[in-house]
């Protein structure tokens, strides 16, 4: 189930777990056998940063000095059933979880924070959190000369590719995770919306 927090009046709200389920089904499809999904906070963003923020409390932090997810998480198979939270919010709120979770003083477009939690009563796979700045979206979607809808569905299969552990901290994983993303924004009818990312 996708869980959409609406805390901007985005009236597309709908576009978005459309967005979501798409990418969470042609990955499911791509990858079939089940994948241990990585619990690195991730800064889904136009810069390329670690570091994230969880809104569910039960997340348990990644540990750094081990390089994997601390004893108490579950590896969860990947499925077109999981469940995502995609918050909307603003700029301010943004900005204060990048400080506070990345120690950057800026606002930024999206933040990720991958969970990989397997619920016991339902058998889902809780994947994490998206959170998206309406604002920042709107100011991206102006420059791009693009709808708004078309810039939040983009952070939307974005922020989802980073849930499932794709990464573009290296190149030839850049190149994977952009061939994906583009499989989804074609499906999306965006095959000509392309993310603005700086180095």
């Amino acid at each position: 189930m996708i869980f959409i927090d609406n805390q901007q009046d985005f009236l597309e709200s709908a576009l978005l777990e459309r967005a979501a389920r798409l990418t969470l089904g042609i990955s499911a499809l791509r990858h079939g056998e089940p994948r241990h999904l990585r619990r690195t906070p991730v800064q889904v963003s136009e810069t390329n940063r670690q570091g994230g923020a969880a809104l569910n409390p039960s997340l348990k932090p990644f540990d750094q000095t081990q390089g994997k997810p601390d004893s108490a998480s579950t590896s969860a198979p990947l499925s077109a059933s999981s469940d995502i939270t995609i918050v909307l919010t603003d700029d301010a709120q943004l900005h204060e979880l990048n400080r506070d979770y990345l120690g950057v003083d800026a606002p930024t477009d999206v933040l990720s924070f991958p969970a990989s939690e397997l619920n016991p009563e339902t058998g889902s796979t809780y994947l994490g959190d998206i959170l998206i700045s309406i604002p920042r979206a709107t100011q991206q979607a102006q420059a791009a000369g693009h709808p708004i809808e078309a810039e939040v569905q983009l952070l939307v299969v974005h922020g989802v590719l980073h849930l499932l552990g794709y990464d573009h901290a290296e190149a030839q994983e850049k190149a994977r995770m952009w061939a994906e993303q583009a499989k989804v924004l074609e499906r999306l009818g965006l095959g000509h919306i392309k993310i603005q990312y700086s180095e």
